[in-house]
């Protein structure tokens, strides 16, 4: 009786160890990095989200990216716009793969693969590129 209740036990922990394995590698994107990485902020009108432009590595090479949805934006004193961003991304883009995050609560594992090995284009966003040529 022993027996069958040791290698129970057994069984147990090693399907536990192996669900914990597996919920650890489908963690595999980066938390949101510091602000000193950010190479650039930019709005996109038609999705109505701030992406912000990271670089993990340094290099100056765009290669993480999170878009926030704003909640409402406004114009300063100045004229310059300010915008109320949700707290967290709605999405995250690294290592080529697009990650959505419809809870916005961080990277905290339940993100999902929205689309593997793609590029992200920042010229898409650049001012006064209309279809990839200048205005």
């Amino acid at each position: 009786m022993k027996a069958i209740l040791a290698a129970s036990l057994t069984v147990t922990f090693l399907f536990s160890l192996i669900a914990t394995t597996s919920a650890l590698t489908e963690l595999s994107i980066p938390t949101e990095p510091d602000e000193d990485t950010r190479l650039e902020e930019i709005y996109d009108h038609e999705s109505r989200m701030v992406m912000f432009l990271y670089s993990l590595n340094g290099d100056g090479e765009v290669d993480y990216v999170t878009g926030r949805k704003v909640q409402h934006n406004q114009r300063s004193e100045y004229g310059n716009p300010v915008y109320y961003l949700e707290s967290y991304p709605l999405f995250y883009w690294w290592n080529h793969d697009m990650w959505s995050d419809p809870e916005q609560d961080g990277v905290n594992g339940n993100e999902k693969v929205y689309a593997e090995n793609i590029e992200f284009d920042t010229s898409r966003y650049k001012p006064c590129l209309f279809n990839g040529q200048p205005c």
